[in-house]
């Protein structure tokens, strides 16, 4: 059996960066992973180009049972400090819409420069080993694996959730977590399009259709493009809201967010000829101003092609509040084999938020996306990784 200071079950985003820290530290590290090559998620991400933090990072743009967990481990390694790693690799990066930050290149480069950062410490990746075995006994871990036993005093789970199982995602870390009694908040899809059924589903038409709207549901509320898909809706500002939605709620969209709730009695006033239909598809995508048009005055009070002047002030004031408020009732998710991330995990109630170690378990640490901390979209599950892998990397 080969003795190491700590193992690393996991060589994703957090496992990587707990491991080169770690060994940066001195410590003699193994990271292991069940899939062929490490990363493999860091590599899908950005479209290729891994959207690797967000300089706009809070911990109120993280979601968890306990709101403050994040806090510590955010706020001592930071988006600054993992891309001071970044420019001294030389790896050029840019900044899109809302703070994220990209590599102009790969996502390619970021995980070679994490395994460098890895070997550097004079730590060991291992992939394609898969685990068989964990137990714990007189203060050392012992894992077993398809090719090998190894132990260490110290065990990190990086092993991440359930979503995109296709890239080997797993629920690993939470058999892992109750076999040492660790609590477990049931985890969801995240991120994640919504599906739409019974009355939303002529929506469903404007496949391929997107515009710019407000989505809101569970108290929060994202200004980005909404997407139409043949089976509901996704876009950036549909991922987001789908962290916080729950089943049986609905899901609020504003299509006019630059408008005011009075625009159409303006329009009115302006222009008393002019027509619902046509006042949408000068501000919005033609299929969707169609839809909406007709939908709207589906009741039969006016058509869409009516002339506003003929259209009663009340009326009007209503068919804008129904475009700036217009409620979806999802019937699901696309669920963990469309979900960006994996919302819920291991209780941020059974950790240190300072080390990441288990309070009862002592040696044994949790890191990234198992962790009951989901961020937003655009790079925060990436930052996530990185500090509370550091964070664990500290008190190894």
């Amino acid at each position: 059996m080969e003795r190491y200071d700590a193992i690393v079950l996991g060589a994703g985003a957090a496992g990587l960066m707990c491991a080169a820290e770690a060994g940066l530290r001195g410590r003699r590290v193994l990271v292991i992973d069940h899939a062929e090559r490490a990363g493999k998620k860091i590599l899908i991400s950005g479209g290729g180009r891994c959207n690797f933090t967000n300089i706009g990072t809070v911990p109120e743009r993280f979601l968890s049972a306990n709101p403050h967990f994040a806090r510590s481990a955010l706020s001592r390694y930071t988006p600054a400090d993992f891309l001071a790693l970044v420019e001294r690799y030389g790896i050029a990066w840019h900044e899109k819409t809302l703070g994220q930050l990209f590599c102009d290149g790969s996502a390619k480069q970021i995980v070679a420069m994490l395994l460098e950062e890895v070997e550097r410490g004079g730590g060991t990746v291992v992939c394609g080993h898969g685990v068989t075995d964990v137990s714990h006994a007189d203060g050392q871990f012992a894992v077993t694996t398809t090719q090998g036993r190894f132990s260490a005093p110290a065990l990190v789970i990086a092993t991440g959730g359930p979503s995109i199982p296709r890239m080997g995602a797993t629920g690993f870390a939470y058999d892992l977590a109750r076999q040492f009694g660790l609590k477990v908040v049931e985890p969801r899809p995240a991120l994640v399009p919504l599906t739409l059924g019974g009355d939303d589903v002529l929506f469903r038409e404007l496949s391929g259709v997107s515009a710019e709207v407000v989505a809101s549901a569970g108290g929060a509320s994202f200004r980005e493009a909404a997407l139409f898909t043949h089976r509901g809706l996704s876009g950036p500002a549909i991922l987001q809201v789908s962290s916080f939605w729950r089943h049986g709620a609905p899901v609020a969209v504003d299509f006019l967010p630059d408008r005011s709730a009075e625009w159409l009695l303006d329009a009115k006033r302006a222009s008393p000829q002019a027509t619902l239909r046509a006042l949408l598809r000068d501000v919005m995508p033609d299929r969707l101003a169609n839809v909406l048009a007709e939908r709207v005055g589906q009741s039969g009070v006016f058509a869409p092609n009516d002339p506003l002047g003929r259209i009663a002030d009340a009326t009007l004031r209503d068919a804008g509040g129904q475009l700036a408020a217009w409620r979806f009732h999802p019937n699901g998710t696309e669920g963990f084999a469309k979900a960006e991330v994996t919302a819920g995990g291991i209780s941020t109630a059974e950790l240190s938020s300072k080390t990441m170690e288990a309070k009862r378990v002592p040696g044994l640490y949790v890191v990234g996306e198992a962790v009951d901390v989901t961020g937003w979209l655009g790079g925060y599950n990436f930052q996530w990784a990185w500090s509370s892998g550091w964070a664990a990397a500290q008190a190894i």
